[in-house]
């Protein structure tokens, strides 16, 4: 009898200069597991490890590019020696399962706090455009500094140099956040950018600074190490963009013009809640990565709901060829997952209020599959 045909989630499929036995990812998660210093503790080599597979795709929590990308008290950096000899450890412990690891990199523009920031800098943004409502921390968010053109060019340098960095550190390339409302996304959406210069007003204009990250990180790197995450309906953290499929269309037409050798382009699906346990139900239901999807030649990646519905992952994988799952929450409460979704098996519940809090708990000790359970 003929061999079953494996099913799409289960096949090789090569990105950069990596070819991957298997197109689960485990998504960026902030899990603030790093010192004071934004150096990663002791656990964070055990947790990417345990997560692990051979030629499978990890992608690392969002890091900071600089001091002055600012960051939350236990969120990582790469842009000290100290932290790239710790990152060298995670690097270590993935490689030694023969996985493939990618660094998310990023700024947080007006996401940021002053005291989080060198000097009690004001945090920085496209515009003086504050987010509305309170920040996570229960004090109103602070209204931002509008960026000057050459500030512009100098953190896109940092987030080249950044890349640098991440390689030095063992890294397999870098993912850029251009997503969720921060700084490079902050320049993206017709909500936060009211600048009249060459980076705002048209979407020309207001995608010119992802744009430029992209150029400076895949010069440093080469195009091959280099990814990106854009989310063009992500309400999260005040959100939006008047013409969402032109805007992130014209991204992924450049994208595919001038560097279509990248390792992956990174999106995440509509109607994903990051900070709930169910997906967004009020926006319209006809949005769609299709359109993205359709202009991008190379390796795609979706995330976002995947966790409530492991067979979406299998039918997004069996309708598009060159698309990869990116899976968080589920990923967290499962070091195992990708065995579990290969063998149907059940799934540990995550925990959402360990997301956040230091220490092994709710990141380390979730237990592997036993069948007697």
């Amino acid at each position: 009898m003929p061999a079953s045909t494996a099913p799409a989630l289960f096949t090789p499929i090569k990105i950069g200069q990596h070819v991957l036995t298997h197109r689960l990812a485990l998504a960026p998660l902030t899990r603030f597991r790093a010192d004071a210093n934004g150096v990663p503790t002791d656990d964070v080599p055990t947790y990417y490890q345990q997560r692990a597979t051979e030629g499978g795709l990890l992608i690392t929590e969002a890091t900071a590019i600089s001091p002055y990308a600012g960051g939350y008290p236990g969120t990582p950096g790469i842009h000290t020696q100290e932290q790239i000899e710790a990152w060298k450890k995670v690097t270590s412990a993935v490689h030694e399962k023969k996985g493939v690891i990618f660094m998310q990199i990023w700024h947080l523009g007006r996401a940021s706090f002053s005291f989080a920031l060198p000097n009690n800098s004001t945090p920085v943004s496209a515009s003086d455009v504050a987010i509305e409502g309170n920040s996570p921390l229960g004090a109103p968010h602070e209204t931002p500094r509008p960026l000057a053109v050459d500030e512009i060019k100098s953190i896109t340098q940092d987030f080249a140099q950044a890349a640098k960095n991440a390689i030095d550190a063992g890294f397999d390339g870098v993912e850029i956040h251009s997503a969720n409302g921060y700084l490079l996304d902050q320049f993206i959406n017709t909500s936060s950018n009211k600048r009249e210069d060459n980076y705002g007003g048209s979407i020309e204009n207001r995608t010119r600074f992802s744009l430029e990250v992209v150029d400076a990180v895949a010069k440093a790197i080469g195009d091959e190490k280099t990814a990106v995450r854009y989310s063009p309906w992500s309400g999260f953290q005040d959100m939006k963009d008047d013409t969402p499929v032109p805007t992130w269309s014209h991204i992924t037409q450049e994208l595919e013009k001038n560097h279509p050798n990248l390792a992956y382009i990174h999106f995440t699906e509509p109607r994903t809640n990051i900070m709930g346990d169910s997906p967004v139900e009020s926006q319209d239901k006809a949005d769609t990565l299709d359109p993205f999807r359709s202009i991008w030649s190379g390796p795609f990646i979706s995330a976002g709901n995947y966790t409530y519905d492991p067979k979406s992952a299998y039918d997004r994988a069996e309708t598009s060829p060159n698309n990869l799952v990116a899976v968080g929450r589920a990923f967290i409460a499962n070091p195992d997952l990708v065995e579990r979704f290969r063998n149907h098996w059940k799934l540990n519940p995550y925990d959402r209020s360990t997301f956040y809090s230091p220490g092994p708990v709710g990141y380390t000790d979730y237990p592997f599959y036993n069948a007697t359970d």
